[in-house]
């Protein structure tokens, strides 16, 4: 898989002009190479493809399990930069012309580059790799599908637990835990609590605020199974019926989130999804509560390509996952967040898939 993956970009690179590519990007790197370890670069050649490293992979999981076809060349010295180290391979390789990818690049890497290998002309890679890892193959879903469901799990089991007095940075700590022991490398990102008053802020970090009864708790968090990332978020009340501002304000949510979820057809504009939630929360009252996008594409990096935002440019393809989580925050009351991923699907194949199943009724807890 690793092997067509790169062929694939030799047979790019080569219709381009370009004799050899060198991929820095650490996403870019663990697609093609199977794994990333720190500071590694692969350089994919006419003949050869070599992944360059600053010091002996470790094998760790969450570094991801390198493609056995591929030659690892550990650099001699420490401190040398292994993107320097493959451009003078591939000029003593033979090649005349190499493509980099110059949005990962420094300035003065890239002169550093052109110093150390003089007689190569470098061009731009671009988002090629990017563009090439936003549709998913079926393994690549496999994984992301397990992710959610090891999500699912450490999620269900915190409601089941007693949650009053708890601090939301207990609770961060506790789903992180629950998310390692079914099976995840790790969560996806920095798992999210808010209580109270903090509850629906997006990216909101866990403080020592403790749950109280009548609170609002917003959670979200994800995992990452062999290098893939899913997210979900949920809202809850703790331990008494919702009040009536808070019914009034999930159902909006929660319509807006469905809107989002029902446009996700192959074909539609990637702002189509961005309009059919924002105009729900729109006719609510809620246009400047609404934060910059409504999701955004999942996979090795948990915030790719495309972006389901206002002035988004492009169209959605089958077998593209992707995040649908509009939100509502209220200061000084409190919010909600409703947050899936989903596989973009045809509808002869059944429309969206759901990866996420945790129930999203309004629960007291």
């Amino acid at each position: 898989m690793f092997a067509v993956r790169r062929g694939w970009l030799r047979d790019r690179c080569a219709a381009a002009g370009s004799a050899a590519a060198l991929v820095s990007r650490p996403a870019n790197v663990r697609y093609l190479a199977g794994g990333a370890p720190p500071g590694a670069v692969l350089l994919v050649g006419p003949a050869e493809d070599v992944l360059l490293c600053p010091q002996t992979p470790s094998g760790d999981l969450i570094e991801g399990h390198l493609d056995e076809q591929l030659r690892i060349t550990v650099l001699p010295a420490p401190g040398g930069d292994p993107a320097v180290a493959a451009a003078d391979l591939a000029q003593t390789s033979g090649a005349d012309s190499l493509a980099v990818e110059e949005h990962h690049l420094s300035v003065a890497r890239h002169r550093a580059l052109g110093s150390v290998a003089p007689r190569l002309l470098l061009s731009d890679l671009g988002g090629a790799v990017e563009q090439r890892r936003l549709v998913k193959d079926e393994d690549e879903i496999a994984c992301l599908r397990i992710a959610a469901e090891i999500t699912d799990q450490a999620l269900g089991e915190l409601l089941e637990s007693i949650l009053v007095g708890r601090t939301e940075r207990h609770l961060a700590l506790e789903l992180e835990r629950r998310l390692v022991d079914h099976g995840a490398d790790g969560p996806a990102f920095m798992t999210s609590v808010g209580t109270g008053p903090n509850s629906g802020r997006a990216g909101h970090r866990p403080a020592d605020r403790r749950v109280e009864e009548g609170d609002f708790l917003s959670v979200c968090l994800g995992a990452t199974y062999r290098g893939y990332r899913c997210e979900i978020g949920r809202t809850f009340v703790i331990g008494t019926t919702p009040a009536d501002w808070q019914i009034e304000l999930y159902d909006a949510v929660f319509a807006a989130q469905r809107a989002g979820r029902e446009a996700l057809v192959p074909g539609a504009e990637y702002r189509a999804v961005d309009r059919a939630a924002r105009q729900v929360l729109d006719s609510a009252g809620h246009a400047e509560a609404f934060g910059p996008l409504t999701g955004h594409g999942v996979g090795i990096e948990i915030d790719e390509e495309p972006q389901l935002a206002p002035g988004a440019m492009g169209k959605l393809d089958t077998c593209v996952p992707v995040t649908v989580e509009p939100g509502v925050h209220l200061p000084g009351r409190g919010g909600v967040r409703i947050d899936d991923t989903l596989v973009v699907r045809p509808e002869a194949d059944g429309g969206p898939e759901l990866l996420t199943i945790t129930t999203k009724e309004l629960l007291a807890l």
